[in-house]
């Protein structure tokens, strides 16, 4: 074959693309290329060559060091199946590159010969399989195997380095429904609807995965805070309850939240994903729609909560429940117009439960219809000896609300109080909604004929909808609490929102009601957008029936704001036995109740005001506090920093101390024991002591009932 000839086999080999040609100079500037490699490029041979070819073509991440085409040009060492696209166009054709040195007779470098083909299908067909391997094919999220490898690597390195790393597990709420009632097409859409808001909800560094069917896993490196964990968990929960559109109809589901941080609740993955579980669990148990920390009493904490929802039936019976009454006050008058109505237990054993922890035993219990009717009732016969322009207002559970009698239980109640209608203000829920809608219609005309004031209640906190308003005879709505502490944290946007509620109930001839309000800056707020009426503890905390009528003896009852007043801390009947340690001393003590601001302890004898103590709450939960009263073996607690909501109704510590940081000091990895502590440098509060400055009272020793 002549010299010609093969020239023209190359050129036409060139020209179909099977195989191409490059070549460079000893300095690794590209002296020939393929035209039908620019071509394929889209870029022109002319700023192609004369440029070093590091320059020209950069290796693909993952197949290979940036600098390592440099790195063998200037090696003189023979390379092959580089992948590489052109520097000027990063996506697109992929190329593998093959090459040769060429020396002269006298062994002197000349430069580089070498192959190129176009791999751009096989590079992307492989490169979707692989991301298959990793990914959920559904949502894009990471799939249960990329989680269990992220998982792993991230606590090994974490480990060594002693930094901290959160997991928190989430279950779907009402997921299946959506399943069997509009097609497993529509599960799939909502899924994928659901990955994109679980994006949006956490804003920081973080991996999000399916683990498979409604099953989601988010791990969040470098955090421990549970103040701003319960708030990611709440901001989930908040954001996935919010209505789904598609294509099949529309629909509402939930999000349970269980949430573990290392190396506080494990080490290991199989442990910290197990403590999720675990809390995930409780947070299910709990009643759905929550969020839950891990801690070492979950099964301690579920038989309470469970014994208070048993003797919840003989609350009724026994007469042990009793109402309060917060008043709602006219924005302009400062006159009580109203006082809702609430629901608060005088346990037997537990002392006195108040409203907010009342309804988190309430929510989910086989009683609460018929606590529901009794609060009416009672709400009624009360109000009959009050003033005729003093209302009552009563939150009506959605499953009372629902119940084929409830026209008839509200008509009952106004009938055996005597007492007009129109003084009558129930309060309902916007989830009421979401039963039959037939029903729902059926029973707010029947209670708008009968002329019982209604509410609309929690205006604002995710189901809203124009349609309840244009069709539902309210004579008001609630603005969502939530959404007036954003407003009084932030002011702007929220403010935005509320003046907007304003200008929509101002036009359909209904009043607006403003509750939670804590500051004079947030009460001008309010007024200035318009809003009618307000209450709150910058007016009053829920009060007794006796304080009612005895301030409505007079004329009116007209409150004036106080000055800034923060909503009385909630304080839980809790009765357990904890440690709390002064200087470098250990104690146990027993715990009477507990709120975020304090505590009540019992045990120790002749403990002077002032003194400190850290109070060790289990689990690494370390808070500083300060005797601010003292009583015998009894003593009052003020700690230095608020304790937290758990997310179900309990409190817990913002941060908790390393186990890390316990064993650098000398403590037990496991827990804080009693006994002494001058192991730790300085002792936890840096005293000098060893000598137990207290003695325990005689009774201390006995355990709680």
């Amino acid at each position: 074959m002549s010299d010609g000839e093969k020239l023209a086999m190359l050129d036409d080999l060139e020209q179909s693309g099977l195989g191409w040609f490059w070549a460079c100079d000893a300095e690794g500037n590209l002296t020939y290329l393929s035209r039908a490699i620019a071509d394929r490029l889209e870029v022109s041979l002319e700023e192609l060559l004369g440029h070093q070819i590091p320059a020209v073509f950069t290796p693909i991440e993952g197949q290979g060091r940036t600098t390592s085409l440099s790195l063998m040009i200037s090696a003189h060492k023979a390379f092959s199946g580089v992948a590489v696209h052109a520097s000027k166009r990063p996506q697109g054709t992929v190329l593998r590159l093959s090459g040769q040195p060429v020396f002269d007779q006298k062994g002197r470098f000349q430069g580089f010969r070498g192959t190129g083909a176009d791999i751009t299908e096989e590079y992307y067909r492989e490169a979707e399989t692989a991301r298959l391997a990793k990914y959920d094919s559904l949502t894009g999220l990471s799939n249960r195997h990329r989680m269990a490898h992220q998982i792993e690597t991230t606590l090994t390195a974490f480990k060594a380095a002693k930094r901290n790393c959160a997991v928190m597990m989430l279950d779907l709420d009402k997921f299946k429904q959506v399943n069997d009632t509009l097609g497993h097409a529509a599960g799939d859409e909502l899924l994928k609807q659901v990955a994109i808001r679980l994006k949006r909800s956490v804003d920081r560094d973080s991996e999000i995965g399916r683990l498979g069917g409604d099953e989601f896993q988010i791990m969040i490196p470098d955090l421990d805070d549970r103040g701003d964990l319960g708030e990611i968990a709440m901001k989930i929960i908040t954001m996935l309850k919010q209505p789904y559109s598609l294509d099949e109809g529309r629909c509402v589901i939930g999000c349970s939240v269980g949430i573990a941080i290392a190396p506080h609740d494990g080490v290991t993955r199989e442990e910290v994903v197990r403590s999720a579980d675990l809390a995930l669990y409780a947070a299910k148990k709990g009643g759905r729609g929550q969020y839950r920390f891990y801690s070492g009493d979950l099964q301690n904490e579920a038989i309470f909560r469970r014994r208070l929802e048993a003797d919840l039936g003989a609350a009724v019976e026994g007469k042990q429940l009793f109402l309060k009454y917060e008043p709602i006050v006219d924005a302009q008058t400062r006159c009580v117009q109203t006082l809702e109505a609430h629901i608060c237990w005088n346990h037997e054993q537990r002392g006195e439960i108040d409203e907010e922890e009342f309804a988190a035993i309430l929510d989910g219990s086989s009683q609460v219809n018929e606590v529901g009717r009794w609060a009416i009732s009672q709400a009624c016969s009360h109000a009959a000896f009050w003033p005729e322009s003093i209302r009552v207002a009563v939150n009506v559970p959605v499953p009372l609300f629902s119940s084929s009698d409830f026209v008839d239980d509200v008509k009952e109640a106004l009938k055996n109080a005597e007492m007009p209608a129109s003084r009558l203000e129930l309060e309902i829920s916007e989830a009421v909604f979401f039963g039959d809608t037939t029903v729902v219609d059926r029973t707010l005309a029947q209670l708008f004929k009968m002329g019982v004031r209604l509410t609309l209640d929690e205006f604002g906190s995710g189901y809203s909808s124009l349609s309840y308003l244009r069709r539902a005879p309210f004579d008001s709505i609630k603005i969502d609490e939530k959404l007036i502490a954003e407003a009084d944290r932030h002011d702007s946007r929220e403010l935005g929102l509320i003046r907007a509620i304003v200008a929509l109930s101002d036009a359909l001839d209904m009043a607006t009601i403003a509750n939670g309000i804590e500051s004079n800056a947030l009460l001008a707020s309010l007024l200035d957008c318009g809003v009618k009426q307000v209450e709150g503890p910058i007016f009053s905390d829920p009060v007794t029936r006796e304080t009612v009528e005895s301030e409505l003896l007079g004329d009116n009852w007209q409150i004036d704001p106080s000055c800034d007043r923060l909503k009385r801390a909630r304080r839980r009947t809790v009765y357990r036995k904890i440690h709390v340690i002064h200087d470098d001393h250990s104690y146990e003590v027993t715990l009477r109740n507990l709120s975020k601001s304090g505590a009540l302890i019992q045990g120790l004898a002749d403990v002077p005001k002032g003194t400190q103590f850290v109070v060790d709450l289990g689990g690494g939960q370390l808070a500083v506090a300060t005797v601010i009263r003292s009583n015998l073996d009894t003593q009052g607690l003020e700690f230095e920093q608020s304790l937290i909501d758990d997310g179900s109704g309990g409190l817990c510590t913002r941060s908790r101390v390393s186990p890390y940081a316990l064993a650098s000091a000398g403590a037990p990895l496991a827990a804080l024991a009693p006994g002494s502590y001058k192991a730790m440098e300085g002792g936890l509060l840096g005293g000098g002591a060893s000598v137990p400055q207290f003695g325990y009272a005689p009774e201390a020793m006995n355990e709680p009932a």
